[in-house]
């Protein structure tokens, strides 16, 4: 089973000041700063997945990328914009989310073709229409006439792609310059996933991405995959788009899935309102301890004259203070900590959060840091634990990959 990190420029600068919170002034993003897989090892993916709109933009605005940064992953190849080590695999897709709510995909084949082949990708996927709805026993004629007319496109273009990458690959001469291409699925039912995949199979696809599943539970995943497995041809293998759920992952591979997507994990440490620091056996709440120049709350209740600067500054580093020296003393007494970290949310007048500050009580006690083997948590210690700026909150999402890769290579079918 191989996990694939979708990409969204997320990096770390190794030599970030985590005393002053500051960055030095010679650093240079992009070149000094580093993906999840330079910063720990081993790397917490087999893959990574980068689409077209993060690249590109979409119709809904620019994407992640500047201009420069384009240039520089078309003229160099992901491979080496990304310093993936060889045995790391590449993949594309268009991002299908981000036009959802068009009424035809905005990419051609030959845009989308160039954009794989002149970034050399290992795999690429057909442009889809994501369905966003499940009704497992409605046929074609009961359901909305636009979910047909999505998984009509979605069939049309891989059709269309397929025939273009196989032209592409009969042009280039080395083995490595050919893409794989991958199909994409879609559907509402179990009966009309496997509809696709038949149609997808009769293309020539033996690599198929089952496509917008990310709202469906788990019985319901289960249900299309017992579907599609009763088409599949030999040697045909699925891709979930977007789907984790490592507790099933075990039953998925018995349906010949055979690699995911999915930034859950990562997300989680900045997103979630609980599940913020993976461990093998649970999850963590981070302590939250909010910068007073970058907390837009905060900062309006200092304009405003609410609250006073240099009381919410003293509020802060007290809570950093205390955090520290709970760190290196084992004996320190965790209540200290907590008071501190009451006052200075208190300042900030957010009931919701501030009913969370005695369910740090766990994070502290336990110490998860101490026990994790990965290389961050080996040398920033508690401040893997505390949610405050970019650079604390990506090195936790990157440490909670690896506690999945862990978890991944603990599957029977792995």
């Amino acid at each position: 089973m191989k996990f694939y990190f979708p990409d969204s420029q997320d990096q770390i600068y190794p030599r970030y000041d985590f005393i002053n919170d500051e960055y030095p002034d010679e650093r240079v993003r992009q070149r000094d700063d580093l993906y999840a897989h330079q910063a720990v090892k081993p790397a917490p993916y087999d893959g990574i997945l980068v689409s077209k709109a993060i690249v590109d933009g979409s119709v809904k605005g620019a994407g992640k990328y500047s201009a420069p940064q384009r240039d520089r992953l078309y003229r160099d190849g992901v491979k080496t914009f990304f310093g993936l080590p060889d045995p790391m695999e590449s993949l594309g897709d268009c991002g299908a989310f981000n036009y959802i709510n068009e009424e035809y995909p905005p990419y051609r084949v030959e845009d989308v073709l160039h954009y794989y082949t002149e970034c050399r990708f290992n795999s690429g996927i057909s442009i889809d229409h994501v369905i966003f709805g499940y009704r497992p026993d409605a046929p074609d004629k009961d359901v909305d006439p636009a979910w047909v007319k999505r998984r009509e496109i979605s069939l049309d273009l891989a059709e269309k792609f397929i025939k273009a990458t196989e032209s592409h690959n009969r042009l280039v001469t080395g083995r490595k310059q050919h893409l794989e291409p991958i199909g994409a699925a879609q559907g509402w039912s179990p009966a009309s996933y496997a509809d696709s995949v038949v149609q997808l199979q009769k293309m020539g696809y033996r690599r198929i991405a089952l496509g917008g599943m990310v709202p469906l539970k788990t019985p319901e995943i289960l249900a299309c995959l017992e579907g599609i497995s009763e088409v599949r041809k030999s040697g045909v293998g699925f891709h979930l788009l977007g789907i984790t759920r490592i507790a099933s992952m075990e039953r998925f591979a018995k349906y010949h899935v055979t690699s995911f997507d999915s930034t859950s994990a990562f997300r989680q440490a900045f997103m979630d309102e609980r599940n913020n620091y993976h461990t093998a056996d649970r999850s963590y709440l981070a302590i939250r301890v909010p910068q007073v120049d970058g907390n837009p709350t905060l900062k309006k209740l200092i304009l405003a004259g609410v609250v006073s600067q240099s009381a919410a500054i003293k509020a802060e580093r007290e809570c950093l203070k205390l955090l520290r020296q709970y760190e290196a003393d084992e004996n320190f007494e965790v209540q200290e900590v907590i008071d501190a970290l009451y006052a200075y949310q208190s300042l900030i007048s957010d009931a919701k959060k501030l009913k969370k500050v005695d369910d740090y009580r766990d994070t502290l006690v336990d110490r998860p840091w101490n026990h994790c083997r990965c290389e961050l948590c080996k040398k920033h210690k508690i401040d893997m634990v505390i949610f405050r700026g970019t650079e604390r909150n990506k090195r936790r999402g990157f440490h909670n990959m690896t506690v999945l890769e862990a978890k991944m290579r603990k599957l029977p079918l792995t």
